[in-house]
């Protein structure tokens, strides 16, 4: 017989982060914690983690949920993909705990050359919607860290003072020596985003991420077919949960990128379910994490791990906390790195 529990954890911001979706100063996470009962010492934890304004399961009722599932865990461990389709952050959790207390509960949830500390992997160092000064800042820091490939939130500035930024750090470092992704989390309009695009195609950025609002399938397939700047989808993913959805969706738009957040579409499963289809329709595709304290960033970069994928992935969001969970994350180089067990 399993049981469950779990325990809220408010993460704080050490710098508020900017998007075009506001400022974030705290987000809130649960610790979920799953154990046979009969050997209550090994215990497997996942994190179910919001990010407000954008997570399904940003409701007022979600710890009650999250209180169904612990009370209710033997009901829940055999189909709880199907049952908590509509809840991919705690669905997420739940994966992540029982995977870790199948492997006895040290979070070591995949054995990999990551996850031993033998390898890195590489990130794009994220520049936070600020002031131009302070974004030129955060340039350099990551820069000066060994990170080459960055990604900067556009559309809460004037674009034309974004722009420059990325003119002038394109200047200084050719494509071939600096990847520049940019995400605008759907701040353009239909009538913008084509100039933004190929203006910003000039500068030879790698990709930008949802240009325009989410839910506008023929709108972002005439720009998927048009721009000359790829188009990688991410909020787009949100709430999309059966096989048949997702190839709807990715059949439609055609993207050249897809980003995955397993908080956000449903945990490691569901994601493979995307991450599948994509290769079927020729996009690729890269694993993101979502604001998650180092727990749920853990489970997250071991899988990611076990993918492949040599693409820079965007896992490099453990820093940004005051309060968060030591457990052997760490960034060299522009590259996440396990202590390994």
């Amino acid at each position: 017989m399993l049981k469950a529990d779990f325990i809220p954890h408010t993460l704080k911001f050490k710098i508020p982060g900017g998007t075009s979706r506001g400022v974030l100063t705290e987000k809130p996470s649960w610790f979920i914690s799953v154990w046979d009962d009969s050997n209550p010492k090994i215990k497997g934890t996942g994190e179910i983690s919001l990010l407000p304004k954008l997570s399904p399961d940003a409701r007022p009722d979600i710890e009650e949920k999250i209180k169904e599932v612990c009370t209710q865990i033997n009901n829940y461990n055999d189909n709880f993909h199907e049952k908590l389709i509509e809840w991919p952050a705690i669905r997420f959790g739940l994966e992540t705990a029982l995977l870790d207390l199948q492997n006895n509960g040290n979070q070591t949830l995949f054995n990999s050359d990551f996850g031993h500390g033998l390898v890195g992997i590489p990130i794009n160092g994220l520049i936070w919607m600020d002031t131009k000064e302070s974004m030129e800042q955060q340039i350099q820091e990551k820069l000066n860290a060994g990170f080459k490939c960055l990604k900067m939130k556009i559309g809460a500035l004037d674009f034309e003072e974004e722009y420059s930024l990325l003119k002038n750090l394109r200047k200084k470092f050719p494509a071939d020596k600096l990847e520049l992704r940019v995400d605008a989390n759907g701040a353009f309009s239909l009538q913008q985003a084509p100039k933004i695009m190929d203006r910003l195609a000039r500068l030879g950025i790698h990709s930008i991420e949802q240009p325009i609002q989410a839910g506008q399938w023929q709108e972002m397939a005439r720009l998927c077919e048009t721009t000359p700047l790829p188009i990688a989808l991410d909020e787009e993913l949100i709430g999309i949960n059966t096989p048949s959805d997702k190839r709807k969706l990715l059949s439609t738009i055609k993207p050249a990128y897809i980003i995955l957040k397993p908080s956000l579409v449903g945990g490691m499963k569901a994601s493979e379910e995307w991450i599948k289809m994509a290769e079927e329709l020729n996009s690729g595709w890269w694993i993101t994490s979502a604001l998650e304290s180092n727990i749920g960033l853990n489970a997250i970069a071991q899988w990611t791990s076990t993918l492949n994928n040599p693409m820079p992935q965007g896992l490099g969001t453990g820093l940004v906390f005051t309060n968060n969970i030591e457990n052997g994350l760490f960034i060299n180089n522009g590259m996440l790195w396990h202590l390994g067990h």
